[in-house]
């Protein structure tokens, strides 16, 4: 019975061999592409680092003079307390909020699961435009409510502001983690605590918060990165208070200083790799957190636990709700604060910085783009690497490349690719100051995380599909087709939807890379905050708002019309 076989499979190999290279070939591809469009630009941003401003190498001399420059110095010194400041207090507030929404009996969860994921919806630069308009030299709040309330002073240009915009927006990324590492708590370990005689708070400490620790780790780190790296919230309200983000702006369009831009990037870029190599420690240990013993946690009764769990969410939601319809309200105010009626005027762009509407359908073309193009070009290298069995370690290079840009900021993407795509001899250079450099950005910048969803999806899958597939002489592309993408369209749809959302809110990775008479949405909120038409930037920001969630509502519907069709494999697996 082995011998034969064993004998079947050198004709079977021979009958798919043009298959078989047709894979290899694909893999090829799949190393060069993302050699080409993460690997050698970030390579060529450390070189620039290391030149003056007339391409002569100097070696270090740039961080030298960057450390010895007490100004830029100090945007440094800025940006990371700024980040600890922020992180902690956007961490503690998301951890109390998904303990609230998964340890207590608490009503409205869907309605508090959706109010947190609204900040990722938004623009960071909106946040801090929202924080103007209630807190500034003519905001509500300073002027109690147009006279009615007593006015209440707010330092909100510089540090506060920022970290404000920080928090709100780092919210709904350790929101997720920690929902996510809340729900994986095994239930026998509290009725141990409890027959041991454990109060609530020594339950907490020895049970919860080690339970919870790998995800209270990835989120420290996560929003340390984003806050470390986000250029929207500083520059809308941030004032004279510099940071890294930032000074790389100022450095390479204000001062058209590139080395020193490369300089600063590369600086950015290390806390970065420094969350990302947690973040994969993080993921290896939570694999085993859960046993198939494991029972999920029962959630018990306390009436005053869950009274105040329920105004701790409510204040947050609020919190949250209050500058989203702050902004919306401030887009329809005719002249903020003296002619408070309300108009469509500022819907109409053609006078401001923005230049129209056609920043907003820039926008909305490039994030479908990027959301069809990322989609396909993302599930079929997962695919390619976990679901073929030739060139191993070719695989292993392109799975290192494609997490790669979970340590990229965007900015140091955008960067590293005028280095690359600026250079006339690259055959390559068409592309730059066209559509297609952002969303290749927009991908790039994107890409990691719906990869791992992809590859995580396609481990769900059993291997014997492929297996069956050869022994019955069906190419790949055929079971990939008819097999794969039908059981994996819940990811794929979600991939789509990231890249989208994601894309039309993005301005680090894009802000160097827009031609002159090509402006995107976000990028417009930039130059309309610049020139003074905050009212205008509020009627931007709404628009990317209302459009993102409606995508997000149309992926609720497509994927639940998805479920029912698979259920029926669902329910077999």
């Amino acid at each position: 019975m082995n011998k034969g076989i064993i004998s079947m499979n050198p004709p079977i190999r021979r009958h798919l061999g043009a298959f078989f290279t047709l894979q290899n070939v694909l893999i090829v591809v799949l190393v060069l592409t993302l050699t080409t469009s993460t690997l050698i630009p970030l390579i060529l941003l450390f070189s620039k680092s290391l030149l003056n401003k007339n391409e002569e190498f100097i070696g270090l001399a740039n961080f030298v003079q960057y450390f010895s420059t007490p100004s830029l110095l100090q945007s440094l010194t800025n940006t990371i307390w700024i980040s600890v400041l922020s992180t902690v207090l956007a961490v503690v507030i998301a951890f109390v909020y998904a303990y609230g929404i998964s340890r207590t009996g608490i009503r409205g969860k869907s309605y508090f699961r959706y109010v947190a994921l609204l900040p990722l919806f938004q623009p960071t630069m909106m946040h801090g435009i929202a924080l103007t308009y209630l807190f500034g030299n003519q905001g509500m709040v300073t002027h109690g409510f147009f006279g009615l309330l007593p006015g209440l002073r707010v330092p909100i240009y510089g540090p506060v502001g920022i970290v404000i915009s920080e928090v709100i927006y780092l919210f709904p990324q350790a929101f997720l983690i920690f929902i996510t590492a809340l729900s994986m708590t095994d239930q026998r370990l509290y009725e141990a605590a409890e027959s041991l005689g454990a109060n609530k708070w020594k339950t907490f400490f020895t049970v919860t918060l080690p339970s919870v620790k790998y995800g209270l780790i990835s989120a420290i780190f996560v929003c340390f990165t984003a806050s470390f790296t986000d250029f929207g919230a500083p520059q809308a309200i941030g004032g004279k208070f510099n940071v890294l983000a930032t000074d790389i702006y100022k450095q390479v369009i204000g001062q058209q200083n590139l080395s020193m831009g490369a300089t600063v990037g590369i600086l950015l870029t290390i806390p970065a790799i420094i969350a990302f190599a947690v973040d994969r420690f993080v993921e290896r240990k939570q694999r085993s957190l859960l046993s198939s013993k494991s029972t999920p946690y029962r959630v018990t009764v306390g009436q005053a636990r869950d009274r105040f769990y329920r105004t701790f969410c409510i204040i947050v939601s609020i919190a949250i709700l209050v500058p989203l319809f702050t902004i919306f309200f401030a887009s329809l105010v005719k002249v903020w604060p003296y002619n408070i009626s309300l108009s469509f005027k500022h819907y109409d762009f053609s006078s401001v910085a923005g230049s129209g509407l056609e920043p907003f359908w820039n926008s909305l073309q490039v994030s479908l783009i990027t959301a069809v193009v990322g989609m396909i070009m993302t599930f079929v290298f997962a695919y390619l690497i976990e679901k073929t069995r030739s060139m191993k370690g070719l695989r292993q290079v392109g799975y290192f490349l494609s997490i790669l840009p979970l340590a990229l900021p965007g900015m140091v993407i955008g960067l590293a690719y005028i280095f690359f795509f600026n250079d006339s001899s690259n055959p390559l250079n068409w592309i730059y100051g066209t559509m297609a450099i952002i969303v290749l950005a927009n991908i790039t910048h994107f890409y990691a995380v719906p990869f791992i969803t992809a590859t995580t999806a396609l481990k769900k899958l059993d291997k014997e599909f492929e297996l069956v597939s050869e022994s019955m002489r069906v190419p790949f592309y055929r079971t990939f087709m008819r097999v794969t993408v039908p059981m994996s369209l819940p990811a794929i749809i979600e991939i789509a939807m990231y890249f989208f959302v994601n894309s039309m809110v993005t301005v680090s990775a894009v802000v160097f890379l827009r031609a002159a008479d090509m402006n995107l949405a976000a990028v417009a909120l930039v130059n309309m905050e610049d020139a003074g038409d905050v009212a205008a930037a509020a009627a931007m920001s709404t628009l990317i708002v209302g459009t993102n969630i409606i995508v997000r509502l149309s992926y609720e519907f497509i994927l639940k019309k998805v479920k029912k069709r698979t259920a029926a494999w669902q329910m077999s697996k």
